[in-house]
């Protein structure tokens, strides 16, 4: 069809996107990816079609991009699984109806193994090719109980099974693969997540920034940030019971969603951290120059996240704070490297490093913030990434 060929009567390379929650992105990591990925977008002789949840069946464009609404009923943990699948189905017709050569469907995590055989056969009848991202161990996560979390498993192995590329955004994750199915003989790429460095349009007297201070009675240098889902995993625990025991006279400065969170009343209960005036849970913030305002005037960010590849917060993190302080697994030392500072999850690691910090020289912490923005600059910056993705999806043709 001559609706699908670009400039100069090349055909298409047509890329299906389905399993974030859809663009423009509002929050999510897989959602800034695809957005970022057709907001950025340099080779016009790629088609994106991109998959959103919704309440409605609307087709609409953004990013000059193709975007389907899938309607969801509200089944609870099965509603992701419900959405790609009907996402997958959909981009099955489209293909058929529309005689797409060659396409990519590209499914972000892995929830709907059990099906995707069957899936890679219609697809695979159409010329089509699956490539998936892993994301992380999803099936590690404690919001799920057992049988979920057997449900995870299995899904990510016939994922792994069928799929024809699995890409990683963390070589730690592609290892894994290569290792736990290793009788699939994976075959593997590394693309990782992206961030930006730019300042905040916000100056540090801006008067937004400075009423956020107020009414959280924090000052401009004198907190510490974390920023995440409030969830066991990311070692809140940890991170809060080595703060108190620390010496440092500066607040914990906690951005996260604790609204009707049972893990909050456990929290409180066996840390008695409402009785520490240094640890303030301030809500979220939904403005992004603000977040950004917040992260660069932070004294340092704490990194509690294990469960995953690259995480989204700990890029921003390392693009706008300059001493940053993780906790010590692959994914993250692989991300920070030497411009950052790394915690055990073993009593007395954390809060050694925070009475340290007190004595910290100015230079010192801004060395490290220098390295950091580097490594964000050298290999996590959104233009690398998105190069890296429209080079691969054409080596496909």
């Amino acid at each position: 069809m001559d609706g699908f060929k670009g400039k100069n009567g090349i055909v298409m390379q047509h890329v299906f996107i389905i399993g974030s929650k859809g663009i423009p992105a509002k929050y999510g990591g897989f959602e800034t990816f695809v957005d970022n990925l057709t907001a950025k977008q340099t080779n016009k002789n790629i088609e994106y079609h991109v998959a959103c949840m919704g309440d409605n069946r609307e087709e609409f464009a953004y990013n000059n991009s193709h975007c389907f609404n899938i309607k969801v009923p509200p089944i609870g943990a099965a509603k992701a699984v419900y959405y790609d699948l009907a996402a997958f189905r959909y981009c099955l017709k489209y293909i058929r109806r529309n005689h797409i050569e060659n396409p990519i469907i590209y499914v972000l995590a892995c929830r709907i193994g059990p099906f995707i055989g069957y899936l890679k056969k219609q697809l695979e009848q159409l010329g089509g090719h699956l490539f998936v991202n892993p994301d992380g161990h999803e099936w590690k996560r404690s919001k799920w109980n057992f049988l979920i979390k057997k449900y995870w498993k299995v899904s990510e192995k016939y994922m792994v099974k069928h799929a024809e590329l699995l890409i990683c955004d963390s070589k730690n994750i592609e290892r894994y693969i290569r290792k736990d199915y290793k009788k699939f003989n994976p075959r593997t790429t590394y693309i990782a997540y992206g961030a930006e460095i730019e300042a905040s349009v916000l100056q540090n007297d801006n008067e937004k920034f400075l009423r956020w201070c107020r009414d959280k009675k924090v000052a401009s240098n004198g907190y510490y940030l974390v920023v995440g889902r409030f969830v066991p995993e990311n070692n809140y625990e940890v991170m809060i019971t080595e703060f108190m025991k620390s010496r440092t006279t500066k607040d914990f400065v906690l951005i996260t969603n604790i609204e009707h969170n049972r893990f909050y009343n456990e929290l409180k209960e066996k840390t008695g951290f409402d009785r520490d005036s240094r640890i303030k849970f301030v809500g979220t913030v939904y403005d992004k120059e603000l977040l950004k305002k917040i992260r660069e005037q932070a004294y340092g960010y704490i990194h509690g996240h294990e469960v995953g590849g690259t995480n989204p917060s700990l890029l921003e993190s390392l693009a706008a704070t300059d001493m940053n302080i993780l906790v010590k697994v692959g994914f993250n030392r692989e991300v920070g490297e030497d411009g950052a500072v790394y915690w055990g999850k073993e009593p007395g690691s954390l809060s050694g490093i925070l009475n340290r910090m007190e004595n910290l020289p100015e230079e010192e912490r801004k060395e490290y913030g220098m390295k950091a923005k580097a490594r964000i600059k050298e290999h996590f910056s959104w233009n690398k990434i998105v190069s890296d993705y429209e080079r691969l999806f054409l080596s496909n043709r």
